[in-house]
């Protein structure tokens, strides 16, 4: 039998969650195109972190029939604070997934996909080969789709890099969450530099991939902190950076400390684009994948502004 942990069985902590403020606001899901997706990753038996994660887009995205699909089963072998996804011991890997994911693509008609996955530790390679399949069957079922991933770190993992070069991304994405100093408590399991060495790495590996990474603001880090991040991926040679408010999923979860106004979001957007990223997304609702497609065509056209 799998075992199965909860993140609030995990941190024993209460923390009451304040109530949003007005910017913050998100439409419950209605449309018919959001029942079409529904039924399809349903059919297919396809796992997507709009769910498991409680994404506050899910309604706008799954309209658009743009949906995350996450890969490796719904169980994460690592218990990150701010997190929804459950903890344990994972089951075995779905050899026929790559289809089912390339399958729906199809039928979902989509442009670009995003690919995520839990944390795999179990595995020898964390998942990588079964990452390069996924992205090998979506690009022959669907040659004109672009593929974006949004992986692990890896750690500990010295096969995976090599297995991930047999079939890059379009758009290699790893976030870093959240400040180094607050690690420790917020993403234990993980290590800051390791996270920016893959970065790096697969930027080594093939410079025409774009390489992306996230920051959830709120958790009680500095502007400074922030800004001291930035400088770490550009250093790395990240073209895209996202940044979005932190929303604990419940009360058990680590504590929001603050709610990041609008201004604020577009202090952090102006100084990120004078740093020289490619692209950059900044506000309350932005998460890795959100308008994931449209944002890889601006990357595209600024990339070909930039070599000019």
């Amino acid at each position: 039998m799998t075992e199965v942990r909860h993140p609030e069985k995990i941190y024993r902590t209460s923390n009451p969650i304040p109530k949003k403020p007005s910017w913050i606001r998100v439409k419950a899901p209605t449309s018919k195109f959001f029942k079409s997706t529904d039924k399809i990753l349903k059919n297919k038996k396809i796992v997507t972190v709009c769910e498991e994660a409680a994404c506050p887009n899910i309604s706008e995205c799954w309209q658009k029939k743009h949906a995350t699909f996450m890969i490796l089963g719904d169980i994460c072998t690592r218990a990150c604070a701010f997190c929804n996804i459950k903890t344990g011991k994972p089951g075995f890997v779905d050899r026929d997934e790559p289809n089912k994911i390339a399958e729906a693509v199809s039928e979902l008609g989509l442009e670009h996909v995003v690919v995520t996955s839990v944390d795999r530790d179990d595995l020898e390679d964390g998942g990588a080969e079964h990452f390069t399949t996924v992205i090998s069957s979506i690009r022959k079922l669907n040659p004109s789709c672009t593929v974006e991933i949004l992986t692990p770190d890896f750690h500990k993992k010295p096969k995976a890099l090599d297995i991930l070069s047999n079939e890059l991304p379009d758009v290699f994405n790893h976030n870093l969450e959240t400040v180094p100093r607050l690690y420790l408590s917020i993403r234990p399991g993980s290590r800051y530099f390791v996270s920016l060495k893959l970065l790096a790495d697969i930027k080594k590996l093939n410079p025409n991939v774009f390489t992306k990474s996230g920051l959830m603001v709120g958790l009680g880090e500095t502007k400074d902190e922030i800004y001291q991040v930035m400088d770490d991926l550009r250093a790395a040679d990240v073209d895209f950076i996202t940044i979005g408010q932190y929303l604990p999923p419940s009360s058990k979860h680590a504590k929001l400390e603050k709610f990041i106004t609008p201004r604020e979001f577009d202090e952090y957007k102006k100084m990120a684009t004078a740093k020289g990223f490619l692209m950059v997304a900044s506000s309350p609702l932005t998460r890795s994948s959100y308008h994931a497609s449209e944002d890889f065509k601006i990357m595209q056209k600024n990339r070909a502004y930039k070599n000019l």
